[in-house]
């Protein structure tokens, strides 16, 4: 038996409920004063809860591996990355409320900008929503086809679409068309597979046309595709550990990762007032929450440090009309770490909050790297958390005789 089977065959349902918060790519490297972006901030809320709990580091996929989101959030619910790989596009697709079926290819899309044959900027300045909408609604006025592959656009947030590839003998087996930094020219998409290279042809006339269609529009004159995926089958969590589970996220890859794994994701406007106005009216429907705050990674990628602290700070002042439910398990943690020195994730460990009646509180004092280095919880793999959630619900029964 794996863990999952494991825990799968001890979980048992009760009353008392679990709260996730996931502050996407928490985890930072000294900038100011030695300080990383939790240490520099003001978080008494946080530090309050720190002292009532143990910590510890998480390492979302293992030591020394970079994850992206989908493996971190996946680690986190629960299931093992390395045995659940995901790509990213059918994640955005069902953020984005797209239908997909088995044949099709899902692609993440980002607007860019090209400039001298070389791309300036990966996400085209964060176009506002509002343009993104329009910039597809056009495009897919003028792209419908190609080589008997219907196409599909939808606009995602600021930057991102979805791309729905229909049509027979589509397989997803395809890099990135993404040179993943500026300053370099734009990269075609290449099958990794045989079988994949009608998927890698379209994309790549797909970008073509695009780029020849956007010529005259600045700051989004091309697109790069990334995470070609088809329709993965995940067991929900219900099914493996007993849990009726509430997805509280705004943007639409973290609503597709929780609907990947059976969560209710119920639709939000951005901003984390409307994200705790559904938590509360929804908390008493659900065993287990997933609550997600994303512009900690986004502020992290834009090497902006300050941003950064003031977006916790913003989130410690609310964190009390959180707990006000009272959970009976608290866990904060992140999908990865985006250091702002780094401008992009990384391979640190990212600390991990967890808080019950039933904890062996240590003597950590604050929610920052260098508490949670000297936490009770030690190193972590992230898929280990679930079960730890579980366990401090009362959730488990013993193993064995």
């Amino acid at each position: 038996m794996d863990m999952e089977e494991v825990i799968k065959s001890l979980w048992i349902r009760n009353d008392k409920k679990i709260l996730l918060i996931v502050m996407d790519g928490i985890g930072g490297l000294p900038v100011v004063d030695g300080k990383t972006e939790l240490e520099a901030a003001h978080t008494p809320n946080l530090d309050e809860l720190a002292f009532r709990s143990v910590l510890g580091f998480s390492h979302p996929v293992g030591r020394g591996i970079t994850p992206g989101s989908g493996p971190g959030h996946l680690g986190i619910f629960g299931y093992d990355p390395l045995k659940y790989e995901i790509g990213r596009g059918i994640l955005e697709a069902l953020g984005v409320g797209v239908d997909v079926n088995d044949k099709d290819v899902a692609v993440r899309g980002n607007f860019a900008t090209i400039k001298g044959g070389k791309i300036v900027d990966r996400r085209a300045g964060r176009i506002p929503t509002e343009e993104n909408k329009k910039i597809c609604a056009y495009l897919s006025e003028k792209i419908k086809e190609i080589d008997g592959i219907e196409i599909f656009i939808y606009p995602g947030e600021e930057h991102r679409f979805v791309l729905i590839l229909r049509g027979d003998g589509l397989y997803d087996e395809v890099e990135d068309a993404d040179p993943q930094e500026t300053g370099l020219p734009p990269k075609p998409a290449r099958a990794t597979d045989p079988r994949s290279e009608l998927t890698a042809r379209i994309a790549n006339k797909f970008i073509e046309k695009v780029t020849e269609l956007l010529k005259d529009r600045h700051p989004a004159n091309t697109v790069l595709l990334r995470g070609f995926a088809r329709h993965p089958h995940l067991p929900s969590m219900e099914e493996l550990y007993g849990l009726r589970a509430l997805g509280v996220a705004d943007y639409p890859m973290y609503r597709g990762l929780a609907k990947l794994v059976g969560m209710d994701v119920p639709y939000i406007e951005h901003g984390l007032d409307n994200e705790i106005k559904l938590f509360k009216e929804m908390w008493g429907k659900y065993d287990f929450v997933y609550f997600h705050l994303k512009k900690t990674d986004s502020y992290g990628e834009d090497g902006n440090f300050q941003k950064k602290i003031s977006l916790i700070e913003e989130f410690d002042s609310k964190l009390p009309e959180i707990l006000s439910v009272k959970p009976d398990v608290v866990a904060i943690t992140g999908d990865h770490s985006t250091p702002s020195l780094l401008k992009a994730h990384s391979w640190h460990p990212v600390p991990v909050l967890l808080y019950s009646p039933y904890i062996r509180p240590d003597t950590t004092t604050r929610f920052t790297e260098s508490e949670a280095a000297k936490g009770g919880l030690g190193h972590l793999c992230a898929k280990e958390i679930l079960p730890l959630l579980l366990a401090n619900a009362l959730r488990l029964k013993k193993f064995g005789a």
